[in-house]
């Protein structure tokens, strides 16, 4: 008999977080964000340091930011319809862009307020407090994002890996600015706490720009990534011989559902019936090596190739 394999915790604890919905997860950040904005502010008010009033802005982005991504992923689910045949998949990539936006507009904000503070610096407060109030609240963003992360690659789902990236910027932002804030008490160097703050506007912007231009790019219809271009073509090599091949293949993302267009050449005295039958056969394939993937496949005479319009020809 075999011996029983040994129980990695970790990976089970992995197997559990890929399995949760994503609206479940965008609940459950718009929850999170709503508690650390509480704890947050408090922190601030107690303190005085505009160092964590932008960490505390930067949550209130968070929770709009996870409302939005929750209507998006929302309508993303929604089926085909008549005015929209192939889905409304790419409404999470509109959560994406908005999250950056949103980002960049926050990032601004903390800046101005960080100058200001920096032309008049003031003394901090009861920083002990409001130190634990930040870490903890940063503890629940990183445990939040780590199991969005999670989710996000098993459901391919762009609004929450959006999400995820924005509240692991905020732990980051976080910790910098705890850091900071630490050493100004101890130095009595209270400028540093508005150079922080600058910093932590300077991260985000960054990270908001970022976001931005990955939402555009989806938006265009990228093609599928090379492990999964790998994944299609060992699938064909199956079915290749001297009387079939395929050639001119291209695909493209659209939100979580992939698309793929090939040529399939045989002899032309084959019968249509035999002809469909192997196409499906090469499309049950195609979607057993690539869950969720959507094959278009034109079947070609072995001699006849397409023609297509030249680039000058489309301008």
């Amino acid at each position: 008999m075999l011996a029983a394999l040994p129980h990695n915790p970790h990976m089970s604890l992995v197997a559990s977080a890929r399995q949760l919905p994503p609206q479940l997860l965008l609940r459950w950040s718009i929850a999170v964000a709503a508690v650390t904005i509480a704890m947050k502010f408090l922190a601030w008010w107690l303190t005085g340091s505009v160092g964590l009033l932008s960490d505390a802005m930067e949550s209130i982005v968070n929770l709009a930011s996870a409302a939005f991504a929750l209507l998006m992923v929302k309508i993303a689910q929604r089926p085909a319809d008549a005015d929209h045949q192939y889905g409304h998949h790419k409404a999470e990539y509109f959560s994406a862009g908005f999250e950056g936006l949103m980002i960049i507009v926050a990032a601004a904000g903390i800046a101005w307020a960080a100058l200001l503070r920096l032309s008049d610096p003031q003394p901090l407060q009861q920083l002990g407090i409001g130190l634990v109030l930040s870490v903890v609240s940063s503890a629940f963003n990183g445990a939040l994002a780590w199991a969005m992360f999670q989710s996000a690659r098993q459901h391919r789902s762009m609004a929450l890996e959006g999400d995820a990236r924005h509240l692991m910027t905020d732990v980051w932002t976080s910790a910098g600015v705890i850091v900071g804030v630490a050493i100004a008490a101890v130095t009595d160097w209270i400028w540093l706490d508005p150079v922080v703050a600058i910093a932590v506007a300077a991260n985000i912007l960054r990270e908001g720009v970022h976001l931005m231009w990955r939402s555009a790019q989806a938006l265009m219809d990228p093609a599928l990534e090379p492990e999964v271009q790998a994944q299609i073509e060992q699938a064909l090599k199956q079915f290749e011989h001297s009387t079939i091949r395929f050639d001119h293949m291209s695909s493209r993302r659209s939100g979580q559902r992939r698309f793929v267009d090939i040529h399939m050449h045989m002899p032309a005295s084959w019968t249509l019936g035999r002809a469909a039958a192997v196409r499906a056969s090469v499309e049950q394939a195609l979607m057993s090596a690539v869950p969720g993937l959507r094959a278009t496949i034109q079947l070609l005479p072995s001699d006849v190739e397409p023609h297509f319009a030249d680039e000058e020809d489309l301008i």
